[in-house]
């Protein structure tokens, strides 16, 4: 298997320095962001369903928790908009990128236009469960929340999966703030 780059594209922000807290030695954020780089990771586009319409967001944390019953993990800003779609609709759904979908991550992540909230320009289809699932993904997974908790500047969801399926391509790797996939 070789891992090949698919972009040149920084990804993260600088986050100012952190303030020394009296039990963990001073350590700048940067530090932390810039660690945690060097860890792959699959890229997915978590989505939801709002009153006004759907929501998404670009993602690098979906972790398989447990098989029986099959739950998934995924951690959400606190203040993205998708967030607050999936704590109040207690459902979720995750499309999980191909190496062709590099712009669709870019979209969903903020960093090229925004997506329309009724998604015109994404290729998708509806999940059983009425939440878009991105067309040409490398799986999908339907999800109903069955834990929120909050953790720092984010809240872990915990999903049990009714749906999944599995598509077909090369899944979209985070490393070191490019792009990559399995050739």
């Amino acid at each position: 298997m070789e891992v090949l780059q698919t972009s040149a594209l920084p990804l993260g922000y600088v986050a100012p320095i952190s303030s020394p807290d009296s039990k963990i030695p001073f350590m700048r954020s940067q530090d932390f962001r810039d660690a945690l780089a060097k860890l792959a990771a699959g890229v997915v586009v978590v989505s939801a369903r709002t009153p006004e319409g759907f929501r998404g967001l670009t993602a690098s944390t979906l972790i398989s928790v447990s098989a029986e019953p099959p739950l998934v993990l995924v951690g959400l800003e606190h203040e993205s908009v998708t967030r607050a779609a999936v704590v109040e609709t207690r459902q979720f759904n995750v499309s999980v990128l191909t190496r062709a979908q590099e712009f669709l991550a870019e979209r969903f992540a903020g960093r090229a236009p925004s997506v329309d909230p009724r998604w015109k320009e994404v290729p998708y289809h509806l999940g059983t469960n009425g939440i878009p699932l991105i067309d040409d993904c490398a799986a999908w997974l339907e999800c109903d929340v069955t834990q929120v908790h909050s953790a720092g500047d984010h809240d872990v969801c915990i999903g049990e999966v009714r749906v999944a399926r599995a598509g077909k391509g090369n899944p979209l790797i985070l490393w070191d703030r490019t792009f990559w996939t399995l050739h």
